[in-house]
Formats: structure tokens, sequence, C-alpha cells
């Protein structure tokens, strides 16, 4: 185990809370920030304390390592967006190819903010849940996205940091597999249980994989790599 700290963006959905608990296995203390922009989804918000207190409750062995949680105000975010997360439109994908699921900034603007908490609570690791293999396409979810944030957060405080991001190379049935590992089938049930994914801010459904609307993209994915992580078959006759 690394002795020194790291900051986990926590918004309360699957990828973070499997992020989380890669963080607690590897470094001896972890502090969470999540960022309130105005999500329409923004029951993710109500889950995260919650997702934190089940943690502590149920792995002993990491409840001495989750420090502070931080939530920030970045309500302007909303303000300056069009986009099927920040507003009440229909899901679709744009002329430039995009889904308008896509917030221009968010993920720059959640480092950057990461990046000076971390630089105030004297932490060296920046661990992010973002993932180029199953998603929908966000330009600044790609490893090279993260590689320029983590030089320009370098350059602009004159730190050391390291941005992690652990999910970056594999698929959701692959994130799935990567929660069993590291917690067992008590992790993977804390995600099914209380963690949030769903676009459209769903708690009312209960589906094998947890709760949402099972018609947005992000519960397809999820869906669909629960699905492929429950049927070791299925994983086998992809592969070949």
């Amino acid at each position: 185990m690394e002795e020194s700290k790291a900051i986990v963006l926590f918004s309360g959905g699957q990828d973070s809370t499997t992020c989380l608990a890669w963080a607690l296995e590897r470094f001896a203390q972890v502090e969470t920030i999540g960022f309130d922009y105005g999500q329409r989804h923004r029951v993710e918000l109500e889950v995260r304390p919650r997702v934190l207190d089940r943690i502590r409750r149920d792995f002993p062995d990491w409840r001495d390592r989750l420090g502070e949680d931080h939530l920030i105000d970045l309500t302007v975010l909303g303000q300056v967006s069009h986009t099927a997360l920040t507003q009440s439109v229909a899901i679709e994908v744009q002329t430039n190819g995009l889904p308008n699921t896509f917030v221009p900034g968010r993920n720059l603007l959640f480092l950057g903010f990461a990046g000076a908490v971390a630089y105030r609570r004297g932490a060296k690791h920046l661990v992010t849940g973002v993932c180029e293999t199953d998603y929908s396409g966000y330009p600044d979810c790609r490893d090279d996205t993260i590689k320029a944030m983590q030089l320009a957060l370098n350059l602009g405080m004159d730190a050391r940091f390291v941005v992690h991001t652990p999910l970056m190379f594999i698929d959701k049935a692959q994130t799935w597999e990567l929660t069993e590992r590291l917690g067992g089938e008590t992790l993977v049930n804390i995600v099914c249980e209380e963690t949030h994914t769903c676009y459209n801010g769903n708690r009312d459904q209960r589906h094998s994989w947890g709760f949402g609307c099972a018609a947005c993209p992000a519960c397809d994915l999820r869906a669909q790599g629960w699905k492929r992580f429950r049927s070791p078959n299925l994983i086998q006759e992809i592969a070949h």
C-alpha cells in the first residue's frame, strides 16, 4: 500500500464507486469529491452518502482510510450548458456525431477543481472513472485528454499530481468483474442497491443490475455489462 493520500472523483455511480474501492485498496488515505452541476439525474447526489456509509459499514479494513467528502457547487455549468443532462430534453445524437448527453467542459472542470482541493489537502493522487472503451464518444473521457489535464494541472500548480484512470481500457463487464475482485459480492451488492447511473434519474424500477429506466444509454451499458458479467459463456463467445 502506498503511504499517501488520494482524492477520488465520486459521483455515486457504478464506475466511481469501483474506483473508490480501487483507491481504498492502494492508498493510506482516501477522500472523495463530488459535483452539483445542475444535473437532471441529481438523485446521484442523494445516493453518494449512502454508498459511503455502506462502504464504511461493510468494509472495516477500508473504514479508517476513507476520509472527508467534498461536494462542490458547479451549478453554473448547468446554466451555460444546453444538454440532455442539464435540461429536460430528449436524449439524441447531434449533428456532430456526439450524443447530447455530452456536457462540454465537465470533466475538465471536475479535474481542475479536484486538483485545487488535492493541492489544499496535500493529496498527490487523483482517481477518476472515465473510460474510452464503453462510452458514448465523449472527448473528455479519452486517455489523451486525461494525460493532457495531468500535465496542465502539474504545470499550473507546480505540483506532481498523478491522475489514475483504472477503467480507461476496460468495458462494463470487466468493470463488474473488477468490483467483484475488489470487494466480492458485498461490493457488487452495494453497486446494485445503492449507486445510481441512469440519466433519467429513475429510482423506481429495480433490475438485477440496479435501479434505472432501462432505456437510456447509461442504463443500457450497465445492463449489458451485467449480462456479460453474469454469463461467462457469453463472454467467451464474444472473445472468439
